[in-house]
């Protein structure tokens, strides 16, 4: 017989994915994989970081994406990707994110095991959340930029600047990589 952790993981991962691209990110697939395949724990959500092009919203949850990826982008594509953009008339913000993660645990210790695991890889930005249903580890990493590109038809930086920020953010989605391999590495010699 299940116990009530059990039930919970079973109910959670035979839902199908609600991500805009209906499944895990191929480069944190395979750390949800080794998560979700110890009885201790499951993951409930899940990103390797990400470069999007969206429309800025007065309120959280209104922002439409214009343009998302989660693999480094060539200047090329966010030019063409600029260029579509231009026609929504509308406030544009670029944004990249970090990559992030949330496992539900059975015990506390659970929890403070992913949790030491994820700070020793450089997820810096994490906390345990207790909840009535057991405990949710939050990782987060900390690779951020924003800001806005596009008001009135236009876009607000030069080629120049565009072509630094570009090559940051594809430098901080590798750093995001990198961190979930090496939570993996952790994570597959300890649980």
């Amino acid at each position: 017989m299940l116990n009530e952790f059990s039930k919970r993981k079973k109910d959670v991962l035979s839902k199908l994915d609600k991500s805009s691209i209906g499944r895990w990110d191929e480069k944190i697939s395979q750390l949800c994989n080794r998560i979700n395949s110890s009885g201790k724990y499951y993951t409930t959500s899940s990103c390797s970081g990400r470069i999007i092009l969206m429309i800025d919203a007065e309120k959280k949850g209104e922002g439409l994406f214009v343009f998302v990826s989660h693999e480094k982008v060539p200047f090329e594509k966010l030019k063409e990707e600029l260029i579509l953009a231009l026609k929504k008339n509308k406030k544009i913000k670029f944004k990249l994110e970090p990559c992030i993660l949330h496992v539900s645990c059975e015990t506390l210790e659970d929890a403070e095991h992913i949790y030491e695991k994820a700070k020793l890889a450089g997820w810096k930005k994490s906390g345990i959340i207790g909840i009535k249903n057991g405990f949710t580890v939050e990782l987060n990493s900390t690779e951020k930029l924003e800001f806005p590109i596009i008001q009135n038809k236009k876009v607000l930086v030069n080629e120049e600047f565009l072509k630094i920020v570009l090559d940051e953010a594809n430098k901080k989605l590798e750093k995001s990589w990198g961190k979930i391999e090496k939570l993996y590495k952790l994570l597959n010699k300890s649980l």
